[in-house]
């Protein structure tokens, strides 16, 4: 199994994820790849707890890397670097599909049409009575965070089981997650349903067992049973109470939380300002470039903030994720914006000179107001596309031998 969902890295459960670059660093110092590579399935296992870090922009791909090795020995074929590949591989797939990466790659198991398109509400309110799906929402709830198996079987069990179109829950999960990415999630949902997959992927209450706690185990429930019969169900369309089999009740209804478009009024966004910017060299930081800004930027550029709310409109987040990241943008900015995509461009044609990184969450914008150095990759660039990971491996990692070599390769972004 590979940790798909977290961007090549394992996260758990554990609550306070500190919005600081030093937290960021901490957990990179923490890494244990040996214990990582031999229990990371484990829902108790030695996972990084970085994602959130990584997706944010706190830290690189060839931070983590760079940061790993200086206190471990690792070859490029090492698990822990290997899974780190899956993050510059779902950014590989996103470059050359674009938006394609919401839509089914091709047919899974069933025609699109034969999924639901709406998420029932006893899988929202983590009351479906089989417990390995409801602990699971009850810990994305709490925490903003899932395990990565954790992330398979809540997935597997809403497409296969339950016929909800995997689209209509990637979004859902997206939005509660504090390290949602839609490259990383929204093709690991269709791994999972086996629209992007040459096999869907299937669990029982067996997995279950191995890998989580008690209060996990789902014996009774419909995943108590043998794959030949789990792959059965998947493949047979909708029948009144398929997947609600209940032996168990169903614990208290939880009331989801809630997603919003609009930041919270104690993040203090402002409005676009174009006197404020007037005739100044600006640096952009966005949600996804929250690391340290460059060594090389001029002592007098002015640094800005952006939320857009053109995206958050169609991507809403929950209110512990815009604490998360407007936390961080705050302490790198000296103004932070929020506004629609016409109010910050027109406000940024008043500095002399703007830059920023670029970000495929906001390609369609980014690119029109700044001059936009490369997101940072930890892996060359593969100029084919790759229908596969391991197409995309092959080719990223020859020649390679140690870690030493991949970091040699990295290209940090122009400033």
């Amino acid at each position: 199994m590979d940790d798909r969902f977290t961007l090549g890295l394992g996260s758990g459960f554990l609550p306070g994820f500190q919005p600081t670059r030093a937290a960021a660093l901490a957990r990179v110092a923490a890494v244990r790849p040996a214990a990582y590579a031999r229990t990371r399935n484990a829902l108790d296992g030695a996972v990084s707890q970085l994602s959130p870090y990584i997706t944010h922009g706190f830290v690189t791909l060839a931070d983590v890397l760079a940061g790993v090795a200086t206190r471990h020995t690792l070859d490029v074929q090492h698990k822990f670097v290997y899974e780190l590949g899956w993050r510059d591989y779902f950014r590989h797939v996103w470059q050359h599909r674009g938006d394609g990466i919401l839509q089914s790659l091709h047919e899974g198991l069933l025609p699109d049409a034969a999924y639901s398109r709406e998420l029932p509400a006893d899988i929202r309110q983590a009351n479906t009575g089989v417990p390995v799906v409801d602990e699971a929402v009850r810990a994305l709830y709490a925490t903003g965070m899932l395990h990565n198996h954790a992330r398979m079987w809540l997935a597997s069990y809403v497409v296969h089981l339950r016929k909800v179109h995997w689209r209509v829950a990637a979004d859902w999960l997206y939005g509660h997650l504090l390290d949602g990415d839609l490259a990383s999630n929204h093709l690991s949902w269709q791994w999972v349903a086996g629209t992007g997959s040459s096999k869907a992927y299937l669990f029982n209450a067996d997995n279950v067992v191995r890998y989580a706690p008690g209060p996990w185990h789902s014996p009774g429930s419909v995943v108590d049973t043998s794959y030949e019969a789990l792959d059965r169900m998947a493949r047979q369309r909708a029948q009144p109470g398929r997947g609600e089999r209940r032996v168990l009740p169903g614990g208290p209804a939880l009331i989801e939380p809630r997603l919003i478009a609009e930041p919270p009024d104690e993040i203090g966004l402002t409005a676009p300002d174009a006197a404020a910017v007037a005739g100044r060299d600006v640096w952009l930081v966005h949600p996804w470039n929250l690391g340290d800004l460059p060594a090389a930027l001029p002592a007098d550029t002015l640094v800005i903030g952006v939320f857009l709310a053109d995206f958050h409109r169609a991507w809403p987040w929950s209110e512990r994720r815009w604490h998360f990241v407007g936390s961080r943008m705050a302490e790198l900015a000296s103004s932070c914006w929020h506004g629609d995509a016409d109010a910050i461009s027109a406000a940024l044609k008043s500095a002399r000179r703007v830059r920023s990184i670029r970000e495929p969450h906001l390609d369609r914008w980014l690119t029109h107001w700044a001059e936009c150095g490369a997101a940072p990759a930890l892996f060359a660039p593969v100029d084919r596309r790759c229908d596969s990971f391991s197409q995309w491996w092959s080719r990223a990692s020859r020649g390679l031998d140690s870690a030493a070599d991949l970091l040699a390769l990295n290209q940090r972004p122009a400033t």
